[in-house]
């Protein structure tokens, strides 16, 4: 081996990877049917996050609601149906199901009990 023959380093091989990659990545994204594809599941991928984004805040309040509370979480509704910025969500705790209001803004996280759609415990009277 002479002293004016190039050795292959790791470097400079990583270097000739990446450059051939960039070279890869720029020829396909010089196309512009490639480039309103990418666009159009870029906006597609915010829409869905947007439309559950409500869903997705509200279930993780409620988990943490049910891991301080030793309940178990069952389910949140898609969306606030009423503009109050809570979802109905709903968890069992021992053998009743709580009805929960769950915050859809991450700066407010958790839930509430919705003691407003709660069952009375009403208890059946023996006869007189």
């Amino acid at each position: 081996m002479t002293e004016n023959q190039p050795v292959d380093t790791p470097t400079s091989m990583t270097r000739s990877i990446l450059d051939s990659i960039k070279g890869f990545v720029g020829k396909i994204l010089s196309s512009w049917k490639v480039r309103i594809a990418l666009l159009g599941i870029v906006l597609l991928g915010g829409g869905i996050f947007a439309f559950f984004y409500q869903h997705i805040v509200a279930e993780l309040g409620m988990k943490m609601w049910t891991n301080s509370s030793g309940a178990r979480p069952i389910e949140c509704v898609l969306k606030d149906s009423n503009n109050d910025n809570y979802v109905s969500c709903s968890a069992l705790l021992g053998d009743q199901v709580v009805p929960l209001e769950c915050s859809s803004s991450l700066f407010n996280l958790g839930c509430r009990v919705n003691y407003g759609s709660a069952v009375p415990n009403v208890k059946a009277s023996r006869g007189n």
